[in-house]
């Protein structure tokens, strides 16, 4: 394993967003009324980002994702603030892919033009259905007629966009996702993801469960709707819930399936570091707003961290690298971790023999029944 090989990303955390959504388990917080908080969290930002430089090396950065929250809800010269810094003291990759998350509710033609101008090449809007009932169910902010202006806006400065869409919501029909994705096809995005709605623990849905979820026989009939209609428009389902244009994977998502290294900054995000001496690294940063600018401020925005032991590595090896529906070859084992084909032998054995990996092994991939099963299959290399 040479760790100057792993490709190296960048995830960034705005952790605001104007209100959380009843089924949202991420770590956002509605954002405080007046512009200093936002201020002093782009300075923090900026100081956890420089107390990365050490662990990148002279890696280039090959993705940087801004996620949260609600990213869209940044002041351009906020970013371009925080971009500046990154250009000046990361070394960037030549095809660098930035996205930036956005909330159709606070969608804003200057600001997307103007994140556009200062490097961010491809945009991930929450659009989570064009139905307004199902919105409404859902907490969001926006309507339908909101969701498809800002789509228009996006086709407008953004060769490169993803739209994320949800199913098997309350109360929904066939007949209703049919038609949201109908749309989701016609707004000419380059990647959609589409994920199914699920009960997270903590969240207001947890604790008042919405009514008319759909059973799993129409979940299953959704899912089957979905990849149906999204291959006969020409999209690649090329990841459990990623489907693309050809051309157009998510570079930064793709790095995470692929066991990339990837730093962090911000409130609560995580990182995973290969060392030049393997070891792996891992770091979770402080959580809330408050405690993360405080502590990053200071030059320690880590709260813990910890090196991946040897016996659990083919597990995160492969509960990533079997999200991907091509897999990956089988050196790619050896390049990302201390471990080599025959030390998952035993694993990869009862995998085929449960007929959810085929024989003879030429990547490390799921099968059909594999695909249908694959938390079962993940759970062999544990």
């Amino acid at each position: 394993m040479l760790a100057a090989s792993i490709p190296l990303a960048l995830y960034v955390h705005w952790p605001w967003c104007v209100r959380k959504c009843p089924y949202c388990d991420f770590n956002s917080h509605a954002l405080p009324p007046g512009g200093d908080e936002a201020s002093r969290y782009i300075d923090a930002l900026i100081a956890d980002l420089l107390a990365n430089k050490t662990l990148a090396g002279n890696r280039p950065l090959v993705s940087v994702f801004i996620g949260g929250g609600t990213p869209s809800l940044i002041a351009p010269a906020h970013l371009k603030r925080f971009l500046n810094a990154l250009q000046k003291h990361f070394t960037l990759a030549p095809e660098l892919e930035i996205t930036l998350e956005a909330n159709p509710g606070t969608v804003d033609t200057a600001h997307f033009q103007a994140y556009r101008l200062m490097g961010v090449n491809r945009l991930s809007m929450g659009i989570q259905s064009f139905d307004e009932t199902l919105l409404k169910k859902l907490g969001r902010i926006h309507n339908r007629r909101e969701a498809l202006e800002a789509i228009s806006i996006a086709q407008t400065y953004f060769d490169n966009f993803n739209l994320d869409v949800m199913y098997a919501l309350p109360g929904q029909s066939l007949q209703a996702l049919e038609s949201d994705l109908k749309h989701a096809v016609a707004a000419q995005s380059t990647h959609l993801s589409f994920y199914q709605l699920t009960i997270e623990p903590h969240t207001v849905f947890a604790k008042h469960r919405p009514e008319n979820l759909p059973d799993e026989d129409l979940i299953a009939r959704m899912q089957d709707l979905v990849v149906g209609t999204l291959s006969d428009a020409g999209f690649d389902h090329y990841e459990v819930s990623g489907y693309a244009k050809p051309g157009h994977y998510c570079r930064h998502n793709l790095n995470y399936w692929q066991y990339g290294d990837y730093l962090a900054c911000g409130a609560g995000a995580h990182s995973k570091i290969t060392l030049p001496d393997g070891r792996i690294l891992r770091q979770v940063r402080f959580v809330t707003p408050q405690s993360f600018m405080k502590h990053a401020l200071e030059g320690n925005a880590v709260s813990r961290h910890r090196f991946v032991p040897k016996e659990d590595e083919a597990f995160e090896f492969m509960l990533n690298v079997l999200r991907l529906r091509k897999g990956v070859p089988l050196q790619l084992l050896e390049e990302r971790t201390h471990l080599s084909v025959k030390d998952i032998e035993t694993p990869i054995r009862q995998a085929q023999k449960l007929g959810l990996m085929d024989e003879p092994l030429t990547a490390l991939v799921a099968n059909a029944k594999g695909w249908d099963f694959l938390s079962d299959l993940q759970e062999l290399f544990l």
